[in-house]
């Protein structure tokens, strides 16, 4: 009787309880499976971006970049996914470019992105100056960011970004909420009222602890997670040799589908290029859960 019992648990429906949804620039962020549709970010100028001519200044085919921004658009609109772009700069010059032309060519949303906090806090600034901090969300704080970062941030109006759970130990999901706990009280000194939580995935071995942070933090805090499950493929450079060259495709569109299966609100899934990759097997995903919710049954009751 009891394996009957704990069969009828294991096909369930994910029901974490009360969740919040978070709105940034219109886009709504975080709920249950089955009742919201995941988001969906693209990294555009990002290093090494086949479309710009000069990292540093800020140069690039404007044509070519509105033509991905459009793309991603378009599979938005058709999936009913919403989108956000994640905006990223190698330096304050080429940031501000790419936020004016990003705020030219689209409403949608952005984050501010760089290695450099500097550079991140430059753009923070300007995006204030041009009245855009309603549709920015800031990327990202962690346990190592400075004081002199969460201070800009705090002395600004912006309210949302996105705190990576970055740990030593990749493989962990209790080290992932040693540093959200540690995270928890810079959000606050930094005036962040819309965290969007990134549970860290760096390599392949971490999805699954990325993953169980984004439950135990959806269960118990009801905040939206996700995470840039692209990473896991990317930082594998033997993969293609293991396998073959294009592999990598849809073994980065499993990683990305791995964390949306198991609760995650949005996804990091890096190049902008690989909207038409990531898009169709969201909407199956989120279509299947949708039809689930519909008939009032749970996979898993949290």
């Amino acid at each position: 009787m009891e394996n009957t019992r704990a069969r009828g648990r294991i096909f369930k429906m994910f029901k974490f309880g009360d969740q919040k949804t978070l709105k940034v620039g219109g886009v709504e962020i975080g709920g249950e499976p089955g009742k919201k549709s995941t988001v969906l970010i693209g990294s555009i100028f990002y290093s090494g971006h086949n479309i710009v001519e000069d990292e540093r200044r800020g140069v690039f085919d404007k044509e070519a970049a509105e033509d991905l921004i459009r793309k991603q658009e378009e599979l938005s609109d058709k999936s009913g996914n919403p989108c956000l772009i994640d905006v990223i700069g190698m330096s304050e010059e080429a940031i501000k470019r790419y936020i004016d032309f990003v705020a030219e060519a689209t409403d949608t949303p952005f984050l501010i992105d760089s290695a450099v906090p500097s550079i991140k806090i430059a753009a923070m600034n300007y995006v204030e100056e041009i009245g855009l901090e309603d549709k920015v969300v800031y990327n990202s704080i962690s346990p190592e960011s400075k004081d002199e970062e969460i201070k800009a941030l705090a002395d600004s109006k912006i309210e949302a970004a996105i705190p990576l759970l970055y740990t030593p130990n990749v493989t962990s999901a209790n080290a992932r909420i040693g540093s959200f706990n540690k995270i928890l009280p810079r959000l606050e000194e930094a005036g962040i009222t819309k965290p969007l939580i990134d549970t860290f995935v760096m390599d392949v071995p971490s999805l699954p602890a990325a993953a169980k942070a984004a439950i135990e933090i959806k269960k118990e805090y009801g905040l939206p997670c996700g995470s840039a499950a692209h990473n896991a493929i990317a930082s594998w450079k033997g993969l293609k040799n293991i396998l073959w060259k294009e592999a990598k495709k849809p073994a980065t569109l499993i990683a990305d589908i791995m964390q949306i299966i198991l609760g995650s609100d949005f996804i990091l899934y890096g190049p902008i290029e690989d909207a038409e990759l990531v898009f169709p097997g969201t909407f199956i995903v989120d279509t299947a859960y949708r039809y689930f919710s519909r008939m009032k049954d749970e996979l898993i009751k949290l």
